[in-house]
């Protein structure tokens, strides 16, 4: 286990473009109106639970089914690749379920707003390229700002304002995209040869 703070920086941006925290503040806030009482903790650490568990038998599981870590990776930036497009060009390529007012801090916060099909695919991919220890620091540093965020979700909607989210969710959007396409091409080379 070697700890590296470039892969921590990388792993920790990588998540949080995925997860995308400053773009969820119009939907926490919109929980928060019609369900009232949002438990912080409670999403963080169940979203917590959901990652780190993926993370360690993510591969496991793949590898039951017979899926290596570079296909998975591959499908992992197809998804962050869509998940970019709907940062940058403001549509919903998913539906989305209903919800019910006791259950809004696992679903739909900790999942899928928080450890969802990206972050979870986001993972496995970065497990093919980082140490395990550096991805479980970034996926700390994640929780605790999304801890924050939700803790303080109104003030911070009130400060940023709806155009200065609209800016940090395309600017996030580009980067995702691009992390995208250097996922897919790393990877690709992997199930070629």
């Amino acid at each position: 286990m070697l700890i590296n703070f470039k892969e921590i920086l990388t792993a920790t941006m990588i998540l949080f473009a995925v997860i995308d925290v400053i773009g969820n503040i119009p939907i926490i806030i919109d929980l928060r109106a019609k369900f009232g009482n949002i438990q912080s903790e409670k999403a963080s650490i169940i979203a917590g639970i959901i990652m780190i568990a993926f993370l360690f038998l993510g591969k496991s599981i793949l590898n039951l089914i017979g899926i290596d870590v570079n296909s998975f990776a591959v499908a992992g930036a197809f998804i962050l690749f869509f998940i970019a497009l709907e940062m940058i060009l403001g549509v919903s390529l998913y539906k989305e379920e209903e919800t019910n007012a006791r259950t809004i801090s696992v679903f739909p916060l900790a999942f899928p707003l928080i450890a969802g099909p990206g972050s979870l695919t986001t993972l496995l991919s970065l497990r093919a390229e980082f140490e395990t220890i550096n991805i479980l620091i970034a996926i700390i540093i994640n929780l605790i700002f999304m801890f924050i965020v939700l803790k303080t979700s109104n003030k911070l909607g009130k400060f940023i304002g709806d155009n200065g989210i609209l800016i940090i969710r395309k600017v996030f959007g580009v980067i995702l995209l691009a992390i995208a396409v250097k996922l897919f091409a790393s990877n690709i080379q992997g199930l070629i040869s």
